[in-house]
């Protein structure tokens, strides 16, 4: 039978859902409830019944879980970035845990043994990169902050608890600059104005801090005041930046960048590989989780003196330089041709000379290196949320090497890419789950794969 919309309904919340709602059962049906936690007993407003499931929102909060915490950021509601910051970050994280073990079991079909998550090591102010979107208050005032979520309406944030504290005051000095000189942000209804986002990155070993402005244009008027004013309040700044964006659409970065003080550029270390950062440089935003993260490959790895190594989907090349003391020989793939070039930099800076890198598609050029009689030792795989498409996959099958460690940041995907696997003979060996986004609903897993013997 359908809930009433507008229903009052007594429940009590017995666990979360991968997208971060809390999931209750009323006479057999579940219902999802946004900003609850395991143990809460509620009444809850159905605000949309789906037939099969319902929708609701808390109208009264009877009886928290001991899991409830009182939320720290004004805006966290509106803005949903994080949609666990009601939550205790233990509780979160066994939740995560949970998320990787039900997509292997429901999507994958797969009985592999999950480890325990490794936490964030930070739980929060942990990410080295923001993009603010830029627009104007009720009182005509520029602001920066975060798109609600499914709207294009940007809920100011004057200090984001996932970013940095410089980041932040970096983002509020922006936007009081953009006011007092009268520079107007962009409308996106209109395609006027200049200024679209404000993009920020900060090594984290180093330290050093990059500032670039998308724009809708090709300069920015008082640009040398803007530049002495940043580097005179904040003197981490090494590099300021502007990326012309002038298309309509909804992607941030455009492709071309113009330097307005030091080299573009920032640098930093990840796993002991030097890195320069761009706007344009694909990087993991949880630096010390991710270091976690590549160690746990590098272990599943088990790479030996005379092994190769295949990086698919290699970015910057951080995972398999990482690594590429262990082996005699890296391989690494990526499509992005800066990120290549990161890749080369960064290998020439390590004085590792048994790595090359090439710009390719990772199925395209899985196929053609598997045609060429490749058979690496160990293949690492690092494919986007989508996961891996079968060119790959079947070019990886016929490669035929000892290892398959895949690294992913959607365990849905990862699961059905593991079952594709299985069925052709390599097993799931084991999962560790690892956070590298304490506060929102994603996830990264490890996974070891061998061939069946």
């Amino acid at each position: 039978m359908p809930i009433q919309k507008n229903s009052i309904l007594p429940l009590t919340i017995e666990s979360l859902s991968s997208d971060g709602s809390g999931v209750a059962h009323y006479e057999g049906k579940a219902v999802f409830v946004p900003a609850t936690a395991p143990g809460d007993q509620i009444q809850a407003r159905i605000v949309k019944d789906m037939g099969r499931y319902s929708f609701g929102i808390v109208e009264e909060m009877l009886v928290p879980s001991p899991a409830h915490i009182q939320p720290d950021c004004p805006v966290c509601k509106p803005c949903g970035g994080c949609c666990f910051r009601h939550l205790d970050y233990a509780e979160e994280a066994k939740a995560k845990q949970g998320f990787v073990a039900d997509a292997f079991v429901r999507i994958g079909g797969l009985d592999t043994p999950v480890l325990p998550i490794l936490p964030s090591p930070l739980p929060d102010r942990y990410r080295n990169k923001v993009q603010f979107p830029v627009g104007l208050d009720a009182q005509g005032h520029v602001v920066a902050g975060f798109y609600a979520g499914r709207t294009h309406r940007i809920v100011p944030c004057a200090d984001c608890k996932l970013q940095p504290e410089e980041l932040n005051q970096i983002a509020g000095a922006v936007c009081r600059f953009l006011d007092e000189h009268r520079i107007p942000p962009y409308q996106e209804e209109t395609h006027t104005g200049l200024v679209r986002h404000i993009f920020l990155r900060k090594g984290w070993h180093s330290g050093q801090i990059l500032v670039c402005l998308v724009i809708n244009g090709k300069t920015l008027p008082h640009a040398e005041e803007f530049c002495a004013a940043l580097r005179a309040e904040f003197p981490n700044v090494r590099s300021i930046v502007l990326n012309v964006n002038q298309q309509k659409t909804n992607v941030i970065t455009g492709k071309q960048n113009i330097a307005l003080y030091g080299p573009g550029y920032i640098e930093d270390t990840m796993c002991g590989v030097p890195v320069r950062l761009g706007p344009l440089s694909f990087y993991q935003v949880n630096t010390p989780g991710a270091e976690q993260l590549y160690g746990v490959a590098r272990q599943f790895a088990q790479l030996q003196p005379g092994d190769t190594l295949l990086d698919l989907y290699c970015g910057m090349g951080t995972i398999g330089l990482s690594m590429a003391a262990d082996c005699e020989k890296l391989i690494g793939v990526e499509i992005i041709p800066e990120a290549v070039d990161s890749a080369k930099a960064n290998a020439k800076a390590m004085g590792v000379t048994n790595a090359r890198f090439f710009c390719a598609d990772a199925g395209k050029a899985a196929t053609k290196l598997a045609a060429e009689g490749l058979r690496p030792d160990v293949i690492c795989l690092d494919p986007p949320r989508k996961g891996c498409d079968q060119p790959t996959l079947d070019a990886v099958l016929t490669m035929a090497p000892r290892r398959i460690v895949m690294v992913s940041c959607n365990p849905a995907t990862a699961a059905r890419d593991c079952r594709y696997l299985a069925d052709r003979g390599y097993i799931p060996q084991k999962v560790q789950p690892v956070d590298l986004f304490a506060r929102t609903k994603h996830c990264e897993a490890v996974i070891l794969l061998c061939k069946e013997q």
